[in-house]
């Protein structure tokens, strides 16, 4: 329960830190005006901005992080992440091809979040009935099978993009990943779906520890392996399709928040997904106000804020054998 409220404690500060620096730095007071409705317009429309970069780098960090958790379960792979179902490739491609058909670049909003999450989804129905079909419906089957559908849609991305400038030049910024421009209305799109999964999640956590244990062992325990194993998919793919349709593909949040959750309280995965969902959104929210405060005016997409955080951490954690846990 300490670590929790210490979490809790610590997304607040992240969110409190979001509200407050940015482009142009905000005073408490100035910040506390404007939420109340004050008379500058200027401060209104900067913190009606980071309000929405806020949300947004909560429920997608969250979302990702759980993702993770559940892959990790699920495949009992410590390297496990949403990209090995082909979650965000599946996303990319599904942007890029209706982009080439309608002639404009790559949109942000409530529209493109529907078409990049149509593609994660479909995706991940693909990966999940070829790699089910072997005999065993074996982990290492349907991970091949995803990294199988991954390079065959990254390299019909590859070719949409390098034949159609525009896709391309819009393209390459979502790519990388990024909370800016992105109003209410894209929460909104993707809050069904991010609603559903969380529940989904919460429902198969108690399942995942038996299934750590082993197929035949979690089943002698009276563990139904492959509705668990759906459920725990469909968990992963609504969460992390509807992150990426909402702000682009963002790396190594799905990866490196289960461990430092699982480091910290260990197996339990009724603990790991609560405790792993406020540090994935504290890891996002903290990642965009960073990269907003040290390129001023500018900002750096949170994408590449975390790629910089999640690599050394990464490294740490496979020299220090937290992978094995």
């Amino acid at each position: 329960m300490a670590l929790m409220v210490l979490a809790v404690g610590c997304l607040a500060l992240a969110i409190a830190a979001s509200l407050l620096f940015g482009g142009k730095p905000t005073s408490i007071a100035d910040a506390f005006t404007g939420l109340v409705g004050g008379t500058d317009p200027y401060l209104a429309a900067v913190l009606d901005a980071r309000i929405d970069r806020t949300l947004m780098g909560v429920l997608s960090g969250a979302a990702l992080a759980v993702s993770g958790v559940i892959i990790q379960g699920i495949t009992r792979n410590p390297l496990g992440d949403p990209g090995l179902l082909g979650i965000t490739v599946g996303a990319g491609a599904a942007v890029v091809t209706v982009s080439a058909i309608t002639g404009n670049g790559v949109a942000v909003g409530a529209g493109a979040v529907w078409v990049a999450f149509a593609g994660a989804l479909t995706t991940v129905l693909v990966v999940f009935m070829v790699g089910a079909r072997s005999a065993s419906g074996s982990v290492v089957k349907l991970l091949l099978t995803g990294a199988v559908v991954s390079a065959v849609l990254t390299a019909y991305r590859q070719a949409i993009i390098l034949t159609h400038p525009a896709v391309f030049d819009s393209f390459r910024h979502w790519v990388v990943g990024s909370l800016g421009g992105r109003d209410g209305s894209v929460a909104l799109s993707v809050a069904p779906a991010l609603g559903i999964g969380f529940i989904l999640a919460l429902m198969v956590s108690s399942s995942l520890n038996n299934l750590a244990l082993g197929e035949e062992m979690a089943t002698s325990l009276g563990t139904p392996v492959r509705l668990v194993r759906v459920g725990g998919i469909v968990a992963a793919a609504l969460l992390a399709g509807a992150a990426t349709a909402a702000v682009g593909p963002i790396a190594f949040v799905g990866l490196v928040v289960p461990h430092l959750a699982r480091s910290v309280v260990g197996t339990d995965h009724r603990v790991q997904i609560p405790l792993a969902l406020l540090l994935g959104a504290t890891l996002m929210v903290a990642a965009d106000t960073v990269g907003r405060v040290i390129a001023r005016p500018e900002d750096i997409m949170v994408g590449i804020v975390t790629a910089w955080i999640g690599a050394p951490f990464l490294l740490v954690a496979v020299r220090r054998g937290w992978a094995a846990r």
